[in-house]
C-alpha cells in the first residue's frame, strides 16, 4: 500500500458528522490511508426589507467554519493515532465539493444527516447526491 490512498470525509459538526470521521480513521487505519475532511459553509443573503445596504461579515464566518471543521478534527484525536488528516474549508455547495474532492479518492464517507434540510428524512440531501454521483465507494454512516 502506498501514502497515496485518500478517504474523504464530509463534515458539517453535527453528532453524526463526528461519528463519520471516527469510523474513516479506523478505516485509515486499516488501509493505511491519509484523510481529507471538508467542511462547505453557505450562507442565505440577508434582505433588508427597505432596501438599504446589509452587511454580510464573511470573515466571521469563515472563521465560525474553521471552528467547526477543527473542532470536530480534534474530536477524534483520540483514535488518530499517526493518520495523517487535512482540512479544507470551503463556501458554497456541499454535495459538489465532496464530488470535486472524491475524483482521486478510495473512498467517500459522510454521516447519515446532518444539520440542514428536513427532520424525517431517511438521509440528507448532501448524502443522496453523493451516493448518486459519486466517482468512488461511498460509505453513509449511520447516525
Amino acid at each position: 500500500m502506498t501514502d497515496s490512498r485518500k478517504i474523504v470525509v464530509g463534515i458539517d459538526g453535527s453528532e453524526g458528522a463526528k461519528k463519520a470521521l471516527r469510523w474513516a480513521v479506523s478505516e485509515a487505519q486499516l488501509r493505511k490511508a491519509s484523510i481529507e475532511v471538508i467542511h462547505v459553509w453557505n450562507f442565505s443573503p440577508l434582505v433588508d426589507p427597505i432596501g438599504g445596504m446589509t452587511y454580510v461579515p464573511m470573515d466571521d464566518l469563515l472563521e465560525s467554519a474553521q471552528a467547526v471543521a477543527a473542532n470536530t478534527v480534534k474530536s477524534v484525536e483520540d483514535v488518530l493515532g499517526d493518520t495523517r488528516i487535512t482540512t479544507k474549508v470551503e463556501q458554497g455547495s456541499a454535495s459538489q465539493a465532496l464530488l470535486k474532492a472524491a475524483v482521486n479518492a478510495d473512498l467517500l464517507v459522510v454521516g447519515r444527516r446532518g444539520h440542514g434540510g428536513f427532520i424525517g428524512l431517511l438521509i440528507g440531501s448532501t448524502a443522496e447526491q453523493v451516493a448518486h454521483h459519486a466517482p468512488c465507494p461511498v460509505v453513509i454512516v449511520p447516525s
